[in-house]
């Protein structure tokens, strides 16, 4: 009998044989790249039609409340940078490939015990790219990222939507960011001023008769917000939820006695003026506030126009039955949906885990703001991309994906319109209509 059972050595070698191939054969642009599809993603979570370029944008915002500096009530001004995020439908040229690089920061500005790491990681996006307009003007999405966070906290879902024939706009807070990271006050004055402010400076820049990439480029008489966070709890003031009382005086004590506050709340003879009928309808990914009183009913009551909750049964920074769900229980106003991850927490928007997080001695504390300890990331990342899609698209684009949205709170025996077999579970979806 000849024996046909293989060495050690042969074994050695297609092991050997293997990992080579792998890790030769396999070039760095087939690595996954946030927003990538698993298998089992939803039906509209793949990306668009369009190739999409990426630019980064240098604003100042001029004359600004520093309440940084507050003293005796009375608070300077400032001129107010921001950096921006811009993705767009681009032409890409034949064989240049459309990829990226994002350059961003784990760890806390002003905290030796959480140092700035800088680290990169890829996108599917061509740096500096031609923009399309072959199609006219595209509508715009504002996005707003927690607090601390970074423009490039969601660029799973800023790429899928560029693809899909949007101008996305992600800015980089001041004062809000990994590397910049100082007193809360800025941020819970900032946020809805920040948003304004950038969808002015996008319709100046995309206006037929300015010097710039985005000249007749985007629509933003056609803009929806999407704001995680802190980003959702902008997004929904600027969307007409008016900050209470509390509210004020929460600030009020972080920011030395200034009343700046103030201007965001339904009292305000401006506050009302600055809701205009531009923004069509906001995705709010856990928003912050309710459970420290930021809103009451009448607050809440101001908020009108279509907005898309998205929640954690478990979330421990926003709160769920007190908080995200509160919010959505009581804007009676407006045409809402409630998007839950069962026993998520709190990070149900950002990118999954970069690698830098992964490394020996990195913080725990690094991985977990970006982790969800009961959910895969990457499918949570692909979920959004679905309902995102959905909710845009008929609020923007006047698509017919009702069906997508229109849901059981539960799926029992059948997946949800788009899901494939058995995989709709652990999610929930309710709505209300004013």
């Amino acid at each position: 009998m000849v024996n046909r059972l293989p060495t050690l050595k042969n074994l050695l070698l297609v092991l050997f044989l293997g990992v080579s191939f792998l890790t030769h054969a396999q070039p760095a642009t087939d690595a996954f790249l946030p927003g990538d599809l698993l298998p089992d993603a939803p039906e509209l979570a793949p990306r668009g039609p369009h190739a999409v370029g990426v630019r980064t944008l240098k604003l100042i915002h001029t004359a600004q409340v520093d309440v940084l500096h507050t003293k005796e009530g009375k608070s300077p001004l400032y001129d107010r940078p921001l950096t921006v995020e811009v993705w767009y439908p681009a032409k890409i040229p034949a064989g240049k490939p459309q990829l990226v690089t994002y350059e961003d920061a784990l760890g806390r500005a002003n905290d030796p015990k959480r140092p700035l790491v800088p680290f990169t990681f890829g996108g599917r996006a061509l740096r500096e790219a031609e923009p399309d307009g072959s199609q006219g003007a595209y509508p715009l999405v504002i996005v707003s990222h927690g607090y601390p966070g970074s423009r490039l906290l969601l660029t799973y879902l800023t790429e899928n939507l560029a693809s899909k024939g949007y101008v996305v706009v992600a800015i980089g807070h001041t004062e809000s960011t990994y590397q910049d990271l100082a007193g809360f006050q800025s941020t819970l004055l900032n946020r809805s001023l920040d948003d304004l402010f950038v969808l002015n400076e996008i319709a100046r820049l995309g206006a037929k008769t300015a010097k710039s990439f985005l000249s007749g480029l985007v629509d933003t008489d056609n803009t929806a917000l999407v704001g995680y966070s802190m980003g959702g709890y902008g997004a929904l003031n600027v969307m007409g939820a008016g900050y209470s009382a509390q509210a004020v005086k929460f600030f009020g004590q972080l920011a030395g006695g200034s009343t700046a506050l103030q201007t965001r709340t339904l009292s305000d003879p401006g506050y009302k003026t600055s809701i205009g009928p531009r923004i069509k309808a906001t995705v709010a990914f856990a928003p912050w506030g309710m459970e420290r009183g930021v809103w009451d009913a009448e607050g809440l009551a101001g908020l009108t126009g279509p907005t898309l909750f998205v929640a954690g049964s478990k979330d421990d920074v926003s709160g769920y039955e007190k908080g995200i769900k509160a919010i959505y229980d009581g804007a009676v106003n407006a045409d809402r949906y409630l998007l839950t991850y069962v026993n998520a927490r709190h990070n149900v928007a950002p990118n999954p885990p970069p690698a830098a997080t992964l490394k020996p001695g990195q913080p725990l504390d690094d991985y977990q703001h970006f982790s969800e300890p009961a959910w895969n990331e990457r499918r949570i990342n692909n979920i959004n991309q679905h309902f995102v899609t959905a909710f845009l698209g008929i609020h923007l684009k006047k698509l017919d994906y009702a069906k997508y949205l229109n849901l059981p709170e539960t799926s029992t025996t059948e997946p949800w319109a788009g899901f494939k077999p058995r995989t709709s579970v652990g999610l929930e979806m309710r709505h209300a209509k004013p």
